[in-house]
C-alpha cells in the first residue's frame, strides 16, 4: 500500500529542525513562567555585553533576534525574559528527541544539538512518508512539549531547506520537479550551503538566483569557482547524492575559548587560565578515547586581533599536565608578556583513537606512563561521580570565566557533540 510513497531507486529523506530549540525546552520544563512568552535565552559567562543566544518565537515577534545585544532586546521588548543558558538541559532534550527518531530509522545522522537527517527509504511499515513525518512531530510536540519543523525529500539538501519553509511546527514536501517552481525565483543566499561571499561573487557574474544559477553552464562555474562550481551547478538543480551517515564522524578537533572579564596582562594569571583550558580539553578527549599530536593555543587582544600558535609533540597525549606545559610555553614564544589579552583558547588536533595509536615512549615514559594514566583515569571516575569540582588543584581556582568551564551547565554549543557521540542511540536517553 506504502510502496507508491518510496521510490524504486531512489531516496525519502527527513530533515527535523527543533524550533527556537533553547527556549522551547525551558517552555516545555516551567511552562508555568515561560510558556507563550517573549524569552531569550543569554548572559553567557564569557561575554562582556551580553548577546541573545536565541529567542522564542513571542520574542521574535517584537524583533528580537540572535546575536543581537541583550542591551537592543530590553529596548525592544522590555517584557523580555532572560534565561541563562542550561546545556546540560539542552543535551539530555537533544538526546530525547533523536531517540524518537531513531525509532523509525537507524540511518540517523545528527548534524547540531537541535536537527538532524533520517533516511527513512527503508521504513514503509510506518507509513508513507507524511505519516511519518507527522507522527514524530506528534510525539516530539507530545513527549517532550517541544515544536520541530519537518522536511521531506529525496535528498539531504531539499529536505534541509523544505524544514525551514514552514516554522514553527510545519511539514514541508520538496520534490525534484517541484525545485523550479519552489526554488528558482529565490536568491542565491537562499540556497542551502551558499554563504554571503559566494552569493556576493554570483551576483557579480550577473547570477542573482537560484534558476540562473541552475541554468548557467557548469564548466563557467567551474571556470570561476573551481570544483565548487559543480557543486554549485548540482545543487541549483535539486541534486544532492550525499548519504545519511549514521556513524559519528571522529572529532578533528576538541577545544575551548574563554573571553577574559577583563583584560590580562600578568603571565601568572594567564597560566592559570591555560590550566583550566587543558584540564577541561584533556577530559574531554579522554572521554572519546582519544589522543592528540598537536596543541594550538588561540590569544585575541582587546582590538580583537586574533593570532593562533601551536606545535606538534613528539608522542601523542591525553595528560592536561603536558597540555597546559605546552600552551603555556607557545605563549611565552609568540607574545610579549604585558600585552593585553581579552580571549584565550586552547585546542587539540591531528586526534587519533588511543585504543589504535601507537605511542613511542623513552625509558623514563615507560615507568611513569601507567602511573600517570591511572592516576588520571582515578581522578576521572570520581569527577564523574562527584562533579568537576570534586579535585582540583588549587592552581585551578579563581574568578574569571574559565573556572565555568567546567560547569557543563552554563557551558557548551550547538554544534559540539560530545553527549551524541559517548552514548548511542536507541539506549536510555534520560540516563
Amino acid at each position: 500500500m506504502n510502496k507508491e510513497y518510496y521510490p524504486k531507486n531512489g531516496r525519502v529523506i527527513l530533515h527535523i529542525d527543533m524550533n527556537a530549540f533553547y527556549c522551547s525546552v525551558h517552555e516545555a520544563v516551567n511552562p508555568g513562567d515561560y510558556a507563550g512568552k517573549p524569552l531569550a535565552v543569554a548572559g553567557s559567562v564569557e561575554l562582556r555585553k551580553g548577546i541573545i543566544v536565541t529567542s522564542s518565537y513571542a520574542a521574535r515577534g517584537r524583533g528580537v533576534k540572535t546575536g543581537m545585544q541583550v542591551r537592543e532586546a530590553m529596548r525592544l521588548c522590555p517584557e523580555l525574559i532572560l534565561i541563562r543558558p542550561d546545556f546540560d538541559l539542552y543535551r539530555q532534550f537533544s538526546r530525547r528527541f533523536m531517540n524518537l527518531a531513531y525509532s523509525y530509522s537507524p540511518l540517523l545522522e545528527a548534524m547540531s544539538i537541535d536537527e538532524c537527517f533520517v533516511d527513512i527509504t527503508g521504513s514503509k511499515q510506518f507509513g508513507t512518508p507524511l505519516a511519518i513525518a507527522e507522527e514524530l512531530q506528534r510525539r516530539i510536540r507530545t513527549e517532550l512539549g517541544l515544536p520541530c519543523s519537518i522536511g521531506i525529500a529525496p535528498n539531504k539538501l531539499l529536505a534541509k531547506m523544505a524544514s525551514d519553509m514552514k516554522k514553527p511546527n510545519g511539514i514541508s514536501v520538496l520534490r525534484l520537479r517541484d525545485v523550479p517552481s519552489v526554488l528558482w525565483d529565490m536568491p542565491c543566499s537562499y540556497l542551502y550551503g551558499i554563504g554571503s561571499r559566494t552569493a556576493e561573487k554570483l551576483s557579480k557574474l550577473s547570477i542573482r538566483t537560484i534558476g540562473e544559477l541552475a541554468k548557467t553552464d557548469e564548466s563557467f562555474l567551474m571556470a570561476h569557482f573551481g570544483i565548487v562550481g559543480a557543486w554549485l551547478h548540482r545543487a541549483a538543480n535539486g541534486l544532492d547524492d550525499t548519504p545519511v551517515n549514521p556513524e559519528q564522524e571522529p572529532s578533528k578537533s576538541i577545544g575551548h575559548t574563554t573571553t577574559l572579564p577583563k583584560d590580562l596582562t600578568d603571565s601568572g594569571e594567564v597560566n592559570r587560565v591555560f590550566l583550566n583550558l587543558a584540564d577541561q580539553v584533556c577530559r574531554r578527549i579522554r572521554r572519546q578515547g582519544l589522543l592528540a599530536s598537536t596543541v594550538q593555543i588561540t590569544i585575541r587582544n582587546p582590538s580583537m586581533k586574533t593570532i593562533t600558535r601551536s606545535v606538534t609533540l613528539e608522542r601523542p597525549t591525553e595528560d592536561a599536565d603536558e597540555v597546559y606545559k605546552t600552551a603555556c610555553q607557545l605563549y611565552a614564544k609568540h607574545w610579549r608578556n604585558g600585552q593585553p589579552i581579552r580571549l584565550l583558547g586552547i585546542t587539540l588536533q591531528n586526534l587519533d583513537d588511543k585504543s589504535k595509536a601507537a605511542v613511542q615512549l623513552d625509558l623514563f615514559d615507560f615507568e611513569k606512563q601507567p602511573k600517570r594514566e591511572q592516576l588520571n583515569r582515578v581522578m576521572d571516575q570520581l569527577r564523574d561521580k562527584f562533579g568537576e569540582d570534586a579535585v582540583l588543584t588549587a592552581g585551578m581556582l579563581g574568578d574569571d570565566p574559565s573556572t565555568l568551564i567546567r560547569n557543563h551547565k552554563v557551558r557548551g554549543t550547538s554544534l559540539q557533540m560530545d553527549h551524541l557521540k559517548l552514548q548511542g542511540f536507541g539506549e536510555d536517553s534520560a540516563k
